[in-house]
């Protein structure tokens, strides 16, 4: 494999540039902290991460992140870009994550170092099966074209029996929404345990699919361990269930590729945890470069939160991720994935999330923006729809407004 894959980065170190990237290279390749007898310059040539890119961005008046050497002296920001031989691992995203990320953020050298992107050669698509639905697909079972699907979340989050489920999502069947997902905190709980939940809900769905024709999608959150998710996916397509989720950061790289492998619905694959990779600008993961991967195992849907969202993201943060997850990963395998916007969404939000993202290929889920309408479910998903249309043709809420009541109503409620 004379292939090489490459990661950027961004540092903040006290040391010299240079010696911090190589420091980088070495660690996650043949060096270590000493020489070691076997490391010829025949290995290194073969096996050696490079330093392909040092770009200084000058410095800084304070370290980031405690715990660094030289912690009084004067730091510095760079962006880094290294490579490696595709032949030191092979098309392995488990260790493809063990090399670009790995012990880097421990090393003494650096107050600071965030992976932000990710470029892998053709094998990576070989290796792995990709999104099976993506946005076509989703399109196809939900019965949407040329606009966002309107969804929600089962709210409360938790707590709701089976029935109890049921019951309110009758309401969002009947209110005309086009997707439901499961809380990702509700899983297979004694007070709600999966099976009863999924037969209790497709009862509904599928009955509303009979009268109207309409399908709704429900994601049912299947997360578990890997035996547990294969039987209830099965459950789910005996079911004639369209869709299931997985908390990606709960079972990780290889218990996701196990279940896509076996998998016949989408995945919406949900980010809950995230805030742990992201949330300080100088360690962890960039969102463009985290979702490569589950994009590559397979992910159907990927959560990027929402513009003026509840959580501490910034809305530019928020775009880059939807956009990200739309871009192919390569031209003849693209692993396009939907992004799914959340968090504090209501009518309010469509004009600018859509003149930002330049798309309607997203799914937008509202829990509050629908079930707290003051007008009632029906009239929250009413009000979505106008939104949407109204950025789409681009004519301003306030006007669009005037000739729909749900949407003024909407533009009333929310801040």
């Amino acid at each position: 494999m004379s292939e090489r894959f490459e990661a950027d980065y961004l540092i903040e170190t006290a040391y010299p540039l240079d010696a911090a990237a190589e420091a980088m290279a070495g660690e996650q390749s043949s060096g270590t902290f000493v020489p070691v007898p076997g490391e010829t310059p025949e290995l290194k040539a073969r096996a050696a991460a490079n330093v392909v890119a040092l770009d200084d961005l000058g410095p800084v008046e304070a370290p980031s992140l405690p715990g660094a050497g030289k912690a009084g002296e004067p730091h510095r920001r760079a962006k880094v870009t290294l490579s490696w031989p595709l032949a030191n691992i092979g098309p392995s995203l488990p260790n493809l994550l063990a090399t670009v990320a790995g012990n880097l953020f421990e090393l003494k050298q650096f107050s600071g170092l965030k992976l932000t992107d990710l470029r892998l050669p053709r094998a990576f698509a070989d290796a792995y099966q990709g999104p099976a639905f993506g946005v076509e697909g989703t399109r196809r079972l939900a019965g949407v074209e040329g606009r966002p699907l309107i969804g929600t979340i089962i709210k409360p989050s938790i707590g709701f029996t089976a029935d109890e489920t049921a019951v309110l999502t009758k309401t969002l069947c009947e209110a005309g929404v086009d997707f439901i997902k499961d809380d990702e905190l509700q899983s297979d709980g004694p007070g709600c345990p999966f099976a009863d939940r999924a037969r209790a809900v497709m009862d509904v769905v599928n009955a509303h699919a009979d009268r109207t024709g309409k399908k709704v999608m429900f994601a049912f959150n299947l997360t578990g361990e890997l035996d547990e998710m294969r039987a209830r996916h099965d459950l789910l397509v005996e079911l004639g269930a369209t869709c299931a989720m997985v908390s990606l950061n709960s079972v990780g790289l290889v218990g996701l590729t196990a279940y896509r492998r076996h998998s016949a619905l989408p995945i919406h694959a949900h980010r809950n945890g995230w805030g742990v990779f992201d949330r300080h600008p100088l360690l962890g993961f960039s969102y463009v470069a985290w979702q490569k991967m589950w994009r590559l195992i397979g992910a159907d849907h990927m959560h990027v939160n929402g513009i003026a969202n509840k959580f501490c993201e910034a809305d530019e943060s928020v775009i880059a991720s939807a956009r990200a997850c739309l871009t192919p990963l390569y031209e003849d395998k693209p692993c396009i994935a939907m992004p799914v916007f959340s968090s504090g969404q209501s009518a309010k939000q469509a004009p600018p999330t859509y003149e930002a993202l330049g798309s309607p290929d997203l799914i937008f889920a509202a829990g509050g923006g629908i079930m707290a309408h003051p007008q009632g479910p029906a009239a929250g998903v009413a009000s979505l729809r106008e939104a949407w249309a109204a950025a789409i043709e681009g004519v301003r809420l306030d006007e669009a407004a005037k000739s729909h009541p749900a949407l003024a109503a909407a533009l009333g409620a929310y801040a």
